[in-house]
Parts: C-alpha cells; sequence; structure tokens
C-alpha cells in the first residue's frame, strides 16, 4: 500500500553499521511533521488584542507607563529591594487613606446635608389677606338662659375663692329670645376650686374625670385670672356645642367704619366674614381684588370699632381688635398668631415678605403642591402645617373620644363634643391633647412642612389718635360720641378675678378692686375711645427667598473625589482609566491561563513514539494506540482562535 495511503507514513529501514537506509529489514515508521498553516501578512505583526504573557509582565508595564505619580519608583528601583518596599508601602498607604476619605464623602454625602441660601427678588407679589376680630364673643341668642345659668354658678364659685360678688352693672345680658333652647344641664361637679399647693405655690383650678369618676386630671393654674377664664371657656363650648351648624347670630355692620386701599375704597363685598367662638366676629380682606388694582404702594387703610356689647366678661378680659396677616387662601388661626390692637391708638404695621423653598426627599420631607398627605384635611384651603395638625387631631379626638373638639371643624358624620352627651370627654381631650403636645401622636410625622411657604416679618408703631385736641371734631365727623371712662372696660374690671390669695382674708384687703369700691387697675382716667385706625403696607417693594440647597450635589460629589485623587496620587480621570484597564487586562489573562491549563491536563504528551511493525500495530489503523498525534487535544478542540494563538506564543 502507497505511504500516503497508510496515513502518510513511510518505514525506513537502516543496515547496521552503515548508517544508511534499505528497505526490507526491521525499521521505523516515522511520519511526517505537519507545517503550521502559513498566516497572512497581517498576522505577523501586530494583532487586534494582545496580552501580556504573565502578572509580572503586566505589572511591569504598568508602573512603567501609568500617568499616576509613584507608580515608576517600584520599577526603577527593582534592584533596591528596601526602595523597592517603601515606595510599595507609601502607594498601599496612599491608597488606603485615599478611601478612607472617600468613605467620609460618601457617609457625608448620603446624610443628604443642605444649606440655606438667601437672594432678593424686586417681583411684584400679591398683598396677603388681613383677618380682623373684634374680640367680643357675643352670647348667642339660643343659649343665653343657659349661659345666665352658668354666669350664676361663676359668681358663686369666685365668691366661694375670693369673697368677691360681681356688680349688678355687669354688661346687660339683653333680652332672651323667646323660641326652642337645646336641652342643657350645667355640670356642677366640675366647678372652680382651690387645688393642693405645688412647690409651696396656691394653685386654683378644676377637675375632669373619665365616666366611672375614679380618673381625674387637674387643670391647675397658678393665676385665678387664667384659670377663671378656662373653666368658663369650658363649659361654655359645651352649651355651643348643642347649638345647631347655623346659629351663629349676624355681623355687626358697624365694625369696618372705612377702608381705603391704594387710595381706592373698598367695600363690604371685599371681606370674607367668620365667627370665632372668643374672638368674636371676623372679617378677611381679600387680598385677590387689591392684586387687580393698579398700583405701586400696595397700602391698606382701615378705622375699626372695638365695641363690648353683650360682652362675655369671664370669657375674654381684653378689649380691641384682633390682627393677623396671612398668606392668600391660607386659615388663620388666631389662637397661635396675630397681635391686638388698642383702641384710641393708630397702629403702622410694615411688612416684609419672606418666602421658604424646601428641597423634598431625600433631603428631607416636604409637602409640594401636587402630593397628598395621609390626613383627610377639614380645611377647603392651601395646605398648611397647622392646618394638617388640626385635621389630624380632630379625626383621632373623634376616633378616641367620640366626638369632635368645637373648636376645629367637624369630619362627616360626626358631632361636637358636650357632657350632656359624652360626660368623660373633657377627662380624654387631656390626655390625648397632651400627647400631640409631646409628640407622642403620629400627627408630626404625617404633617409634613410645605415645600414652599410665605412667612411676613412685621414691624409696628403706635401712637394716640386721633389726639386730644383734634377728638371732638373726628369723633363728631365719624359719629363716634366721646366718653371718659376708665381703661380697661368698666366690664372687665369688675368681672376681673383677683389673683389668687394664700386665704379668704387676704383676698378681702388686697383686691385691686372690690366691691366697696377700691381703686381699680388703672387708676388715671384716660379716653375710652372705642375707634381705632389700621395702616399696613409693605416695607419693601421687593422680597426675599430663602432655598434649601445640597451641600454636595453629583457634580460637586464628582469634583471633591477628584480633588481627593489628585492630592494622592496626583492623576485625572484618564488615569482611573488605566487603573480599570490594567483590572480587565488582568481579568482576561486569568481566564486564559486558566483555559491553558485545562488544555493540558485534558491532553497527552506531544513527544513522538516509536510504532510497532505493521505485523503488531492493531487492524484498526497503522498508529499504535499510545502514538501521540500532532492534533491538539480533545480539551482545546473547541477553544477558540486567540485562545489557541495565546497558547502556543506562550508554549
Amino acid at each position: 500500500m502507497d505511504a500516503h495511503a497508510q496515513g502518510g507514513c513511510s518505514l525506513e529501514m537502516q543496515a547496521e553499521g552503515t548508517g544508511q537506509t534499505v528497505g526490507g529489514g526491521p525499521g521505523t515508521w516515522t511520519c511526517p511533521q505537519a507545517s503550521p498553516p502559513t498566516l497572512p501578512e497581517e498576522e505577523h505583526g501586530e494583532r487586534l488584542v494582545e496580552l501580556h504573557a504573565s502578572f509580572r509582565e503586566l505589572v511591569t508595564f504598568f508602573c512603567t507607563n501609568s500617568t499616576i505619580h509613584g507608580t515608576i519608583r517600584l520599577v526603577c528601583s527593582s534592584q533596591n529591594r528596601l526602595k523597592t518596599a517603601s515606595w510599595g508601602l507609601l502607594l498601599a498607604g496612599a491608597l488606603g487613606v485615599l478611601y478612607w476619605q472617600f468613605a467620609l464623602l460618601f457617609e457625608q454625602y448620603w446624610r443628604y446635608p443642605v444649606i440655606m441660601t438667601v437672594s432678593v427678588h424686586s417681583e411684584r407679589k400679591l398683598f396677603p389677606s388681613v383677618t380682623l376680630c373684634d374680640m367680643n364673643p357675643h352670647r348667642p341668642h339660643l343659649a343665653r338662659h343657659h349661659l345666665r345659668v352658668l354666669d350664676d354658678f361663676a359668681r358663686e364659685s369666685i365668691y366661694s375663692l375670693y369673697r368677691f360678688n360681681f356688680s349688678d352693672s355687669m354688661d346687660a345680658l339683653g333680652a332672651e329670645v323667646p323660641g326652642p333652647e337645646p336641652a342643657f344641664h350645667l355640670d356642677r361637679r366640675i366647678r372652680l376650686q382651690r387645688l393642693r399647693p405645688l412647690d409651696g405655690q396656691n394653685r386654683v383650678g378644676f377637675k375632669l374625670c373619665n365616666s366611672t369618676g375614679g380618673d381625674c386630671v387637674e387643670r391647675a393654674y397658678s393665676s385665678g385670672v387664667v384659670a377663671a377664664r378656662e373653666w368658663y371657656r369650658f363649659h361654655y363650648i359645651n352649651i355651643l356645642a348643642l347649638l345647631p351648624a347655623a346659629h351663629e347670630d349676624s355681623h355687626g355692620s358697624h365694625f369696618v367704619f372705612s377702608c381705603r386701599y391704594d387710595d381706592r375704597d373698598c367695600h363690604a363685598q371685599h371681606f370674607q366674614t367668620s365667627h370665632h367662638p372668643t374672638y368674636g366676629s371676623c372679617y378677611t380682606f381679600n387680598g385677590v381684588w387689591a392684586a387687580q388694582r393698579p398700583g405701586v404702594t400696595h397700602r391698606i387703610s382701615l378705622v375699626l370699632r372695638a365695641e363690648q356689647l353683650d360682652h362675655l366678661p369671664l370669657l375674654s378680659t381684653k378689649a380691641g381688635i384682633k390682627v393677623m396677616i396671612h398668606p392668600q387662601d391660607h386659615t388663620p388661626f388666631l389662637e397661635h398668631q396675630g397681635f391686638s390692637i388698642r383702641p384710641g391708638t393708630e397702629t403702622t404695621i410694615d411688612i416684609r415678605e419672606d418666602e421658604v423653598h424646601r428641597l423634598g426627599s431625600p433631603y428631607g420631607q416636604c409637602m409640594d403642591s401636587t402630593g397628598s398627605v395621609d390626613v383627610q384635611l377639614l380645611y377647603n384651603t392651601s395646605y398648611t402645617r397647622q392646618a394638617c395638625l388640626v385635621s389630624c387631631f380632630q379625626h383621632l379626638m373623634v376616633e378616641t373620644c367620640s366626638c369632635g373638639y368645637f373648636f376645629y371643624p367637624l369630619p362627616a358624620g360626626a358631632e361636637y363634643c358636650s357632657y350632656m352627651r359624652h360626660p368623660a370627654w373633657g377627662h380624654c381631650f387631656h390626655h390625648l391633647y397632651q400627647k400631640l403636645k409631646t409628640h407622642q401622636l403620629p400627627c408630626t410625622t404625617r404633617c409634613p412642612r410645605p415645600c414652599r411657604e410665605s412667612s411676613y416679618k412685621l414691624s409696628a408703631g403706635t401712637s394716640r389718635w386721633p389726639s386730644s385736641t383734634s377728638a371732638d371734631w373726628v369723633l363728631a365727623v365719624l359719629g363716634e360720641p366721646s366718653r371718659r371712662n376708665p381703661w380697661p372696660s368698666s366690664a372687665s374690671i369688675k368681672s376681673w378675678p383677683l389673683p389668687l390669695p394664700s386665704s379668704p382674708s387676704r383676698a378681702r384687703t388686697e383686691g385691686p378692686t372690690s366691691r366697696s369700691g377700691a381703686q381699680p387697675l388703672s387708676p388715671e382716667p384716660c379716653p375710652s375711645i372705642s375707634l381705632a385706625k389700621v395702616n399696613i403696607f409693605y416695607q419693601e417693594l421687593n422680597y426675599r427667598t430663602v432655598d434649601e440647597t445640597p451641600v454636595y450635589s453629583v457634580p460637586q460629589l464628582l469634583s471633591a473625589m477628584g480633588s481627593l485623587w489628585s492630592l494622592w496620587f496626583g492623576s485625572s480621570v484618564l488615569s482611573v482609566v488605566e487603573v480599570l484597564e490594567l483590572l480587565l487586562d488582568a481579568i482576561a489573562l486569568t481566564l486564559l491561563l486558566c483555559c491553558r491549563w485545562l488544555c493540558g491536563s485534558r491532553g497527552q504528551p506531544r513527544a513522538a513514539t516509536r510504532v510497532h511493525p505493521p505485523s503488531q500495530r492493531p487492524a484498526s489503523g497503522p498508529v499504535a494506540a499510545d502514538t501521540t498525534s500532532n492534533a491538539p487535544g480533545p480539551g482545546c478542540l473547541h477553544l477558540p482562535r486567540c485562545c489557541r494563538d495565546f497558547s502556543r506564543s506562550l508554549g
């Protein structure tokens, strides 16, 4: 058979001692080595992807050509092991400090701190809303009889403490209007009394007990005036809670004598009216109408009348006008904000507006115009945190005490608290309100601050108005007769509870006024003029904005990281790319070395092996079983070409 038919192998015979090959004798089968395939011309040059043969070569190349400072010293000083170790420790230490500072930087970034920046703007702003109350809590016609009974009970309680009788010349209660009155029984167990001394100080107040009467809380005060007012107010709202929803009496038509805005008259339709249980009739000037009027001064001037007709002297001991300036479409909470104006004065109020812009998540929690809160708001106005807190408390009040507090709006289907229907509501309210003040209720977390909020900084100045020389003709023109009575009003002085005495005998000798006619609180007479003038205008035509700005935004974070990287290694972003390239090369080299190891473990030795003569060869073929073929091992048959080329270059 032809040699090529036997797989390309030939039998060479060698004579003994001659070194010549002859046929017909014993010899050796030899197979010609397959010549490697001829590479194209471009493959003899630089390949598209070339890797280093070892990790040592890879690191040496990186240290020699990198732009990172200090790495080349590892190569240049390779003959000096001390220098190599020193520079290695320096580079490792610098890298450790760098990443330690990176950790501090990211820790501060993930706290999301903010700073406040103040800027001044000169755009035109809406004139704010102005709420004015006459501080005259009048007696509802449907509850005059019950209030008369409450006044008698108050007279008895104060006499038992101070041996003081109300004057019979109190403000007239007015004629009782015939008609159905709600069934009401005054709870005389809740009486004004002297309580246990605390820290050597006498206290006066009243007790609120639960439905069984076993657990009672004390509403104690060191001032007898405050104690009498709070006690009277508690019984007062129990009476008002039984009145129908539309029980409010008509507002007085002469509270606002005159109104001028930017030298133009404003009329009754420019005010929104409301009623407050303790501050009386309230009027809110509609600043939206004012914003539609041309002008640059934004000034409003009002003449108001502060009367105390049909007054409740124990509910309010002040005479004057309550004023609150607030943004448009916001609910005025007169119990927490606002100030009072004394009759017989002209008050000038300067306004300076500040806007606060807060950042939302993740820098903080705030409520924007498109968001929602986990509280059903009871006010049909713009969102404010105070309105949210009040709504949240009222919902919890209805859930816990089965009724709502009279000073706040009611949820749908609820009713106001009165001890006629809910005998222990005062005890429940006290405990719930204490939890609200100590932040034990979820209302604080449910009601975030608004992301955009306007506030007004006020400065006021007062002067006597009208003056003593012009009082007669000014009051005559305004239709207000001049009267001269002690200040404050006689009703408040005659009904004012005395400071808490240490004993009943002291009350008879040390009171500011008494039944026998002691000196009043303000001994010098002054004109009792019920009119007051108020001027409100912008102090400046610009306004300030206070914006929350993140301490570290993403560009600032990258800038800080680059500064630290340059400080410790004197390099740039491209140096970071070099490090990434080193990591990729190391990963690729690791994978290819693993491939070569797998090829070597599955293959056969490459050495040529003597083959058996044809008579001793197996019938299956010309090559013995232990003959090694030049073909790659079975483990490398499916490797890519780059793997085979790389293995060949390393072998």
